[in-house]
């Protein structure tokens, strides 16, 4: 998100389909002649969706048409890829370890995928959505023919419009769930021993806070030690398909009279949570 991400694009910017990594990819360029060989890197929050093509260009792939032309590495380009020329490659690349963080479990394509899941909220039309997921289709059966890998099988493929997938294909890395990751690190299990609720939440709830966000992973851990986890955010959509997904109930912060420009107001959300976590321990005293 801090070098390809949705916030350093103002509304007018934000277009998907012309949208690069290509800046991702010089960052990770520039660390390698400068002699690292082992990254983590976190995923999500971009503006792309162009399948890494943009990142792995900038390390020396090239991405052709039918005609042998390079093509420009974003995600309107995806459907006229008909071959890869790794032969300008960086020499560095070898013996490199690239560790991915990422927030989501989605796949590269389909309903689910990058472009339909991400895509809309990123400035893309339903048309444009449409041509972005038959681009990353057609990216990922090259990528099966070439490579002998399957991406929609990998998940978090789909991560960071198929940044995630990008990374796996042609840089051998490993995807990690950031949540797990952050967890592990801070010993949250043993925080949970004695725990009877937790109370996670994050901005907005929806079908997308299910598929690997924080608060499914923190609803993963309490779940094997059978500990109900309550979830709060600004807002709450698919709420039969996160009660589904494990949470026991869910609580939005926002008044049904408050205007959002309002709920945003720092003062304001505190006030806002202050309330609805008083609301949650009251039914629950």
């Amino acid at each position: 998100a801090a070098v390809s991400g949705l916030p350093l694009l103002n509304k007018e910017e934000q277009n998907p389909s012309t949208t690069t990594t290509f800046g991702t990819g010089e960052i990770i360029k520039d660390a390698l002649k400068r002699g690292v060989r082992s990254f983590l890197i976190g995923i999500g929050g971009s503006a792309t969706n162009d399948a890494g093509t943009g990142m792995l260009r900038a390390l020396g792939f090239h991405f052709l048409d039918i005609n042998e032309k390079e093509t420009d590495g974003t995600g309107k380009s995806l459907q006229s890829i008909y071959s890869i020329d790794e032969s300008r490659v960086m020499a560095e690349l070898k013996n490199v370890q690239f560790t991915i963080a990422c927030d989501v479990n989605n796949p590269f394509s389909g309903p689910n995928g990058a472009a339909y899941v991400y895509a809309p909220q990123k400035g893309a039309s339903d048309k444009m959505t449409k041509k972005l997921d038959e681009g990353m289709e057609s990216f990922r059966l090259l990528i099966e023919k070439e490579k002998g890998i399957d991406l929609n099988t990998i998940p978090g493929s789909g991560a960071a419009g198929g940044l995630g997938g990008g990374f796996v294909a042609f840089l051998n890395a490993e995807l990690k769930p950031g949540i797990e990751m952050v967890l592990q690190t801070i010993g949250f299990e043993k925080h949970l021993k004695n725990a009877d609720l937790v109370i996670t939440g994050e901005g907005k709830l929806d079908k997308q806070t299910a598929m690997g966000k924080a608060p499914s992973g923190i609803l993963d851990a309490a779940s094997k030690m059978n500990i109900p986890v309550i979830a709060i955010g600004g807002s709450v959509e698919d709420r039969e398909c996160l009660l589904e997904r494990g949470f026991t109930s869910l609580f939005s912060t926002i008044p049904n009279t408050m205007s959002l420009k309002e709920a945003m107001l720092k003062e304001t959300a505190k006030r806002n949570i202050i309330k609805t976590t008083e609301q949650i321990m009251k039914s629950i005293e």
